[in-house]
């Protein structure tokens, strides 16, 4: 990609609208511009072509679509395929795209790396490399070659998204605008830790479902697990949930990965159904997938239907997800781009 030009992918209309006028071209330009990007997908800005060759010319001075093809991609037995991916600042990042009968979901990053350092996380162990830009996190679905098939986005990949919050909300806007992709906001869930003030702001700016890594009801054995929990505590984070209506269409879930004797006992069943009393939301229970150094034994299948089935008579519905990619490292947990970038991939 050629640095000195600006990249045009990931521009909202009122930006796009600015370069135009910045250019002296039409103000009905950038709308064009906009249908090129978001709706064509567009490889150059040549291939523009009721852009007159002269605005074609002026355009190409100074911007570039900034669209750029994954460079490896690894295909599960399962059918999930997870693709490598360049970002703007030379790094990489991993994206999983789940097909799943007539649904297909994309699991996104928007990170280099991770600064939330969860102790069962692979991504948190490669450290923190950079934020992605709106147009590095819409790259990811704009050259993905199964975009057409996407019925779902999840912001669950490599990264914490609220330590990115200005790029993922320009990213959904282009994502939900009519200008854009169109997509309903219902489509789209953004996963947190829980991030002091981003958070709210999240929950004050977008629409899009939300999902909270909770993975221990206990501040004490949570803040071991997470290190985030000292900033913000699952019991704060529930709290400012509970200031928001998710009885309706939009949806707030939490995530739960089940450690064999830690997390899984009736007692944190118990003290999950008294944190989220009064709140709309689901639970979903995911396995433990192992990494490198991490001494925590995933629970089994037995131990999870039973607190399934525990927390659902309860009250709190709740689904044991499905582990996706595992053979190929892209289930939950297992995302990390460390090797590919010291090998200079």
């Amino acid at each position: 990609m050629n640095d000195e030009k600006k990249v045009l992918l990931g521009m909202s209309l009122a930006e796009l609208q600015q370069v135009v006028a910045e250019l002296g071209m039409p103000k009905f330009t950038a709308a064009q511009i906009a249908k090129w990007l978001y709706q064509q997908h567009v490889g150059a800005i040549d291939e523009m072509t009721n852009l007159s060759k002269a605005n074609r010319e002026k355009l190409n001075q100074s911007y570039q679509v900034g669209c750029m093809a994954p460079i490896d991609s690894q295909h599960s037995k399962d059918g999930t395929i997870k693709y490598l991916f360049p970002v703007a600042s030379g790094h990489f990042v991993e994206t999983v795209y789940i097909p799943d009968g007539d649904r297909a979901t994309l699991c996104v990053s928007c990170q280099v790396g991770c600064k939330m350092n969860c102790l069962f996380c692979q991504t948190g162990k490669q450290g923190y490399e950079g934020s992605l830009s709106a147009g590095d996190i819409l790259n990811q679905i704009y050259s993905l070659p199964e975009r057409e098939t996407l019925t779902n986005i999840v912001f669950m990949g490599q990264g914490e998204p609220m330590d990115n919050l200005d790029a993922i909300l320009r990213a959904t806007e282009v994502l939900t605008s009519d200008y854009g992709y169109a997509w309903s906001p219902r489509r789209i869930t953004v996963s947190s830790v829980g991030v002091k003030n981003k958070l709210k702001r999240f929950l004050d700016e977008s629409e899009c479902h939300v999902a909270i890594s909770m993975h221990s009801p206990l501040p004490e054995q949570r803040r071991q697990l997470m290190p985030a929990e000292k900033q913000m505590s699952i019991t704060e984070v529930v709290e400012l949930l509970k200031q928001y209506d998710f009885s309706h269409q939009r949806r707030c879930s939490f995530e739960y990965i089940c450690f064999a004797g830690l997390n899984d006992t009736t007692t944190h069943a118990r003290e999950i159904i008294k944190l989220l009393r009064g709140l709309d939301c689901r639970v979903n229970l995911i396995r433990f997938h192992e990494i490198p150094g991490v001494d925590l034994p995933g629970a089994d299948e037995k131990r999870m239907e039973a607190m399934r089935d525990y927390l659902t008579a309860h009250g709190v519905f709740t689904t044991i997800r499905a582990s996706r990619g595992q053979d190929i490292f892209a289930a939950c947990g297992l995302l990390s781009t460390a090797k590919k970038q010291a090998a200079g991939q």
